[in-house]
């Protein structure tokens, strides 16, 4: 087979160097134990059928989406970009900026959210909990409403934090689930039917990601296309009739 033929299981959004970016499928791990399925194994499985490479590639995971989320994430392939782009994380300089479709109206169109949360130990699941909680680390966010309907409402979020589960956690507090997210009070379904509830789908996107290029003195801008657990959902073909603005499919 012709390296240059190979159709990977993804789209890529971005690459330059050592530098990739990739869209994740909703009801995919990010990161996973040898046997489980996950972007990474599938990336570098890609790489080296790409490259013709027999032996192992260094890839960085620099961070993680949700399994139930979709949207855009960055790799490195090797060392120094992957410190020098994980640094950019740590120093908050790289923009996140996710859209989610939640239960309810909100009674602002802006603003800003605060809590502190934490990990519930051994369980799959963070909370909310109250400042001096042991643990507790500090989640803020910003959103505006995009569009709303009667009962559901479309947010472009930016992250000030990188929290477990942030946006999900947050958006449940105020009474905001993210649509699909059971594990957090949602109570309507999204995204296909599937056996295996590990691989269900929620509406929330990693809609753009902004960085500086780690090698290079290029800022990155990228857009991570919705797809089609979104653009089959009746809720949100009535929630984009109101967007100004056109979204690319």
């Amino acid at each position: 087979m012709n390296p240059s033929t190979i159709t990977p299981p993804f789209r890529i959004l971005y690459e330059k160097g050592p530098c990739i970016c990739v869209q994740k499928q909703a009801g995919l791990l990010t990161q996973a134990p040898p046997g489980i399925d996950n972007l990474e194994v599938q990336l570098r499985d890609f790489i080296k059928q790409r490259e013709a490479k027999t032996g192992n590639i260094y890839l960085a995971i620099i961070h993680r989406l949700d399994r139930p989320v979709s949207g855009a994430i960055v790799f490195c392939r090797n060392v120094r970009a992957a410190q020098r782009l994980a640094a950019q994380f740590r120093e908050r300089t790289v923009l996140k900026t996710y859209w989610a479709i939640v239960e309810g109206r909100l009674e602002h169109s802006t603003g800003e959210w605060t809590d502190h949360v934490r990990k519930i130990p051994d369980v799959a699941k963070g909370e909310v909990v109250d400042a001096s909680a042991d643990r507790a680390k500090s989640a803020q966010l910003s959103y505006r409403v995009l569009a709303e309907t009667d009962s559901h409402s479309l947010l472009e979020i930016e992250l000030g934090t990188g929290r477990y589960h942030q946006i999900r956690l947050q958006c449940s507090r105020r009474g905001f689930p993210v649509l699909g997210d059971n594990l957090y009070g949602g109570c309507e379904a999204f995204g296909p039917k599937v056996e295996d509830t590990r691989h269900h789908h929620i509406a929330l996107h990693a809609r753009r990601l902004q960085f500086r290029h780690p090698m290079v003195e290029e800022q990155v801008d990228v857009t991570a296309p919705l797809p089609l657990s979104w653009q089959e959902s009746e809720i949100w073909q009535k929630l984009s009739d109101q967007l100004e603005r056109e979204v690319p499919s």
